[in-house]
């Protein structure tokens, strides 16, 4: 099994990277499919052609308050995340809705898509391979010329109806098993760090290095890094209110500067908390974000390094190390278990990104392999059971709060695993296997689909 910290931290547009970075993906994917069906077609300016996307299971109940939409007109009109991090979104929406159609590359073609008719948000029953479906057609009057159906598994991954049955465990594998550390699980990746006396991170480090050059992987990493220094930043300067119909006001920076000029002792999950609300308002606000290993969790992680330099001696250059071994720990979550809330609820989301920042904080804290175990299954566990019940289908309440205490456990966790040997009771394996378990009998009414908890038992103001 190998996942590359270049794959589970991604650059993405919020609110979600399941209902937006992964549809933005799949509409890009589709558009390349068109423009190749369209590269011989004889009539390429027809105004017959056009463009529809059925979305069915969570993306069709949650999928307005997420923006799904707006991705997928991104994506049709060939943006990438990456393109619009440096651009206002806002703005390069507003011009795409202008248009009447899509011009495509190749083939010059124009097809016509109206996001208002053409993004079908369908409430019937799921696809059967995956609760988020999106199913494409391309068509010409009343005929259907090309289909394709894709999956947003999580974390701005994506499947084609192909690549989903082949899965082993809920992630797509890399077939050539290049890396020279093979592991399946977090025991075989202890064994593997007894036996070679290396840390996480290295082993990590050494995988990576079979598919990409060591400055592709640090200058990855660095953006990484920056990205999510970015996104904190700038959460804790702005103000205003969030998108959506909550009208939920900005408050990190208030918080920020609460917390800057207070005449007393600012504990540490003080600084946490403000940290990872300022990341997650960015991402409610739509704008550019890192998954980690998901946009609605995206605040835990760097929100627990950035406490660590900004308070408690950390250094620079140890946010290798943190990602490194926070990425070991995400794949194995992701291969045996799910980051998705729509396939486990919020436990797979907030649970996972403070079990991977638990495992890197314990690392640059100078944790044996096992204690980092120890820290990211404890970290883990007290998530077990958490829903995904957004309130209006927003990534707002109860999402921003919930990274907040997300990245206070996953401190508390690491200095738990840190005042021990690393022997414990329950595996993280085993907590894994237990979140999964978990997932599979959690009513879908409590998997991102806003159809019960406090998604229905708070009224809307």
């Amino acid at each position: 099994m190998f996942i590359s910290a270049l794959e589970i931290f991604k650059l993405g547009i919020g609110p979600s990277s399941s209902h937006t970075t992964g549809p933005m993906v799949a509409a890009g994917a589709f558009r390349e499919c068109m423009d190749e069906y369209l590269s011989g077609a004889e009539d390429k300016a027809s105004d017959a052609l056009r463009v529809q996307c059925i979305l069915k299971g969570s993306l069709a109940f949650t999928g307005k308050g997420h923006s799904t939409d707006s991705a997928l007109t991104f994506g049709l009109h060939g943006y990438t995340a990456e393109e619009l991090s440096t651009q206002d979104s806002a703005e390069v929406l507003k011009a795409l809705l202008e248009k009447p159609g899509i011009v495509l590359g190749k083939s010059g073609a124009t097809v016509a898509f109206d996001r208002e008719k053409d993004v079908v948000f369908d409430r019937g029953p799921a696809l059967e391979e995956h609760s988020n479906g999106m199913i494409f057609q391309l068509s010409k009057g009343e005929d259907v010329l090309l289909e394709k159906r894709y999956f947003s598994i999580g974390g701005g991954f994506v499947c084609t109806e192909e690549e989903i049955k082949e899965l082993a465990g809920p992630v797509k594998m890399h077939s050539e098993k290049k890396e020279r550390h093979y592991y399946d699980c977090a025991e075989e990746l202890l064994e593997i760090a007894d036996t070679t006396g290396l840390s996480i991170a290295e082993i990590q480090r050494e995988n990576e290095l079979c598919y990409r050059s060591e400055k592709e992987l640090n200058e990855g990493l660095d953006k990484i890094w920056e990205t999510m220094c970015h996104s904190l930043e700038r959460g804790f300067s702005s103000e205003g209110r969030l998108p959506g119909s909550l009208k939920v006001e900005r408050r990190s920076k208030k918080i920020y500067e609460s917390l800057k000029q207070a005449d007393r002792n600012i504990t540490i999950n003080e600084w946490l908390s403000v940290y990872a609300i300022a990341v997650n308002e960015e991402n409610a606000a739509g704008h550019s974000i890192v998954t980690a290993p998901t946009n609605g969790a995206a605040g835990v992680i760097p929100a627990v390094f950035y406490a660590y330099m900004q308070h408690e001696g950390g250094k620079p250059a140890e946010v290798y190390d943190y990602l490194l071994t926070a990425t070991a720990i995400g794949g194995i979550i992701k291969h045996n278990g799910s980051i998705s809330g729509a396939e486990v609820g919020c436990q797979g989301e907030v649970g996972s990104a403070a079990s991977m920042a638990a495992a890197g904080f314990c690392a640059v804290r100078g944790g044996t392999a096992r204690q980092i175990e120890n820290a990211a299954e404890i970290a883990l566990e007290h998530h077990l059971g958490m829903t995904c019940d957004p309130i209006g289908g927003l990534v707002q309440i109860p999402c921003i709060e919930r990274n907040a205490f997300g990245a206070v456990k996953a401190h508390a966790a690491a200095n738990l695993a840190l005042s021990g040997s690393g022997t414990h009771f329950v595996s993280l394996d085993s907590c894994i296997a237990a979140m999964q378990q978990t997932g599979k009998e959690m009513s879908s009414k409590y998997k991102e689909t806003s159809l019960a908890g406090l998604a229905v038992t708070v009224t809307e103001c």
